[in-house]
């Protein structure tokens, strides 16, 4: 079918917007110049209908069918979700990141279809706590760490960075909250959150080391417990362009993170006499299952490092991270894409898809989509999830 085709030129223009692309980056990945994009968005010419698959699916990942809507659906926009980020970062975010935000408001439908509706978590966290920008740092994380139930000596037993992430993901999973792993393609981005009072969710970057997925579960946490989405950033300048609560909500965010992951209390004990070197603050990030940064961190609020030792060593790790990364990347041959999307969604996510399979109650096609695979992986992605609950 190579007939031009009537769509709603407003869509065709929204649809690029949401997705965070110019006019040239789209013509680009059609193999068109920018005036027939240009003429597409101001309805003097259509593309064909072959050209609009590839525009829908390829560029813009929509369903084609919303481009023959008669108006542009209503959806929230990043500025709406993350009232706590400046302009300035919102209009810096990349095509990635706005498809990731797609992909996480379709994972919150899915969670709805898949629980009808409700919440399965016995105890929900969202539904009983709830702070305000005047909470302090450090009784809002003893009041969440005693509503979880994890003390600080299980935390230290945990053997190693990924058992402490898993064992702190099932736990907010457990108390309502959904956690989910994609490659955000974006050093700088660590996760993100979208607030919903049923149906919660946390995004975290499965690029970054899992010490820092592990800081951003709990920051983005803070954010959903003060009714607000979030993203978790590697550069926190943009805090210096906020006032009022905003403001006020980026700052706890971070303080509560460091504070639950590290209580105060007993950080003083360990570091009492201690003589700061690189030995000493490796090995209280591995105590408490953080990022040496994280610990730094503290050491600075305490004045026991200078602000200029604080600086050398963050950006000497940073670097060190980089060429680690890199050299991965370089040792890399595509992985196992069942271990990987497995991991992304989680045993929880999983266990809830396949139970309804298993019920009948929903089809080999509709599994597939709410795992966002084709069909024929399924048995792959069957076989690791039966992996998966035979180690647990």
């Amino acid at each position: 079918m190579s007939e031009n085709i009537p769509i709603n030129p407003d869509i065709l223009k929204w649809a690029r917007q949401t997705a965070g692309m110019q006019l040239s980056e789209v013509a680009h990945k059609m193999g068109k110049d920018l005036e027939t994009i240009s003429l597409w968005e101001q309805g003097i010419s259509t593309p064909t209908y072959i050209q609009l698959e590839k525009l829908a699916y390829k560029v813009y990942k929509r369903p084609i069918a919303l481009f023959f809507f008669p108006e542009p659906p209503k959806e929230e926009t990043p500025r709406q979700e993350f009232r706590t980020l400046p302009d300035q970062e919102i209009e810096k975010m990349s095509p990635r990141i706005h498809y990731l935000l797609k992909q996480a408001r379709s994972m919150q439908i899915n969670l709805a279809e898949l629980n009808d509706y409700t919440n399965p978590a016995k105890r929900n966290i969202l539904h009983d706590l709830r702070f305000h920008t005047g909470i302090l740092a450090k009784k809002m994380a003893f009041q969440v760490r005693e509503y979880l139930g994890i003390d600080l000596k299980t935390q230290c037993n945990w053997k190693t960075m990924d058992s402490a992430f898993k064992a702190w993901r099932n736990a907010l999973e457990e108390h309502g909250i959904f956690v989910f792993k994609e490659a955000f393609k974006d050093d700088e981005l660590s996760g993100f959150c979208l607030h919903d009072q049923q149906f919660p969710l946390i995004y975290v970057n499965n690029s970054t080391s899992k010490s820092r997925q592990i800081f951003s579960l709990f920051h983005e946490l803070a954010h959903l417990l003060m009714g607000t989405g979030g993203i978790d950033t590697k550069n926190d300048e943009y805090i210096d362009y906020l006032d009022g609560d905003e403001r006020k909500i980026e700052i706890i965010c971070n303080r509560f993170a460091g504070a639950f992951l590290v209580p105060d209390a007993n950080f003083s004990r360990q570091i009492a006499n201690l003589k700061i070197d690189d030995a000493s603050i490796l090995s209280l990030a591995e105590r408490f299952k953080v990022s040496r940064e994280v610990i730094l961190r503290k050491l600075l609020d305490r004045e026991r490092v200078s602000k200029d030792y604080y600086t050398r060593k963050v950006e000497q790790w940073a670097e060190e991270a980089k060429k680690t990364r890199e050299r991965k990347k370089n040792q890399e041959s595509g992985g196992n894409f069942f271990a990987t999307k497995g991991a992304y969604l989680g045993e929880g996510y999983l266990s809830l898809a396949f139970s309804r399979y298993f019920q009948n109650k929903i089809t080999i096609n509709q599994l597939a989509e709410y795992l966002g695979v084709k069909v024929k992986s399924i048995p792959g992605i069957e076989s690791f999830f039966l992996n998966m609950e035979g180690r647990a």
